[in-house]
């Protein structure tokens, strides 16, 4: 169960011994109102002055109780839609929402109670799976590599390169013998998301149609490529508002979204430069798989550059799959985090374990 995103809930179920056996089932989102999008944004303003991750203050504590219910209704309500009983549910993995993330400040919260939600679900669940990887020096993200590459074992070729593109755009490079490599490569939909609400009061640029009539300024565009973050050597990881301060106030609507879907590409290109081997197939999921204007820019489409959906896969439940692979794993005590995709000092499990 995947809460990362400021768009809604995404509730899976997967059958899985958190190794080799991966059977996808069922899988829904549950859309956040207005109001309850507005209680997380004030969470993530909030939590800017965060330096004790077990700190609620104000209103971080009313979204963390508020959240918590709202995944007990998703689960309720999906086991219910679904035909399924309780006894067909093992374990929960609960991702919560991330409301800062500063592994440098050994700091990543994500607002959720795990026992809170276990008590209300009556199943058990492993919940705060970044800590333990941060706390010993690791990036805390990504943590779906390990799934990805489960995926990618149905797949003839290799590399393979998965691109998650959220709010944030990550990737996970699988090797010839299973190696992995995986980082954040840079902005994802959050910049273009947070333009739009600003500039046109709405919270996407749907098929990326407004960003196919602008024009790019590419004096700013070279600005944004030239942080010094895209010359750091993975593993590496970003916060949502990492790219926050932008040059971009004195553009037209429609130019400042080109610039920024452009940013978005660019940095995803640039990515390819840390791979031992070109990725012979890219494998697009998460949010801007849907923005057409994106997907039409990548090099190589459609054989190449792929959504999740035309390789055979489902997009949309792909990260709330990861967490249930994930959850197994924690509770096997398999590791979920290792030195190529954190940069951890040795492959390493986490999570807490939550019973009713």
């Amino acid at each position: 169960m995947s809460g990362t995103s400021l768009d809604g809930i995404d509730v899976a179920l997967l059958h899985t011994d958190g190794e080799d056996v991966v059977k996808r089932g069922p899988s829904a989102t549950y859309a956040y109102r207005p109001e309850q999008q507005a209680l997380l944004q004030d969470a993530l303003e909030e939590a800017k002055a965060l330096t004790d991750r077990t700190a609620r203050p104000g209103i971080l504590g009313d979204a963390e109780r508020a959240l918590t219910g709202w995944h007990a209704d998703a689960v309720q309500k999906f086991v219910k839609d679904n035909g399924l009983s309780d006894s067909e549910i093992d374990v929960i993995g609960f991702h919560g929402q991330t409301v800062i993330h500063r592994p440098e400040m050994q700091l990543t919260v994500q607002l959720g109670d795990g026992p809170a939600l276990a008590r209300r679900l009556g199943r058990p669940v492993m919940w705060d799976m970044r800590a333990a990887d941060v706390a010993a020096g690791g990036q805390g993200a990504p943590l779906v590599p390990v799934y990805h590459r489960a995926l990618a074992a149905s797949l003839p070729e290799r590399p393979v390169a998965f691109l998650n593109i959220g709010g944030v755009a990550n990737v996970s490079w699988i090797g010839r013998n299973g190696e992995l490599i995986a980082f954040d490569t840079g902005p994802g939909n959050a910049l273009l998301n947070d333009w739009c609400l600003k500039r046109i009061g709405r919270p996407f640029d749907e098929d990326g149609r407004l960003a196919a009539t602008g024009k790019i300024d590419e004096s700013a565009l070279a600005q944004l490529l030239g942080n010094p973050y895209f010359e750091d050597r993975p593993p590496k990881s970003l916060d949502r508002n990492s790219f926050a301060s932008l040059p971009l106030g004195h553009l037209s609507d429609a130019d400042g979204a080109a610039t920024l879907l452009a940013f978005t590409k660019f940095s995803v290109m640039q990515a390819d430069d840390w791979f031992p081997e070109a990725p012979r197939r890219w494998i697009v999921c998460g949010g801007g798989r849907l923005n057409r204007t994106l997907m039409e820019s990548f090099p190589g489409r459609p054989t190449v550059f792929q959504t999740a959906e035309e390789a055979g896969f489902n997009g949309d439940s792909m990260e709330a799959e990861a967490w249930a692979y994930l959850a197994v794993r924690c509770l096997k005590g398999l590791p979920i985090t290792f030195p190529g995709t954190t940069g951890c000092p040795e492959p390493l499990s986490g999570g807490l374990a939550a019973t009713p």
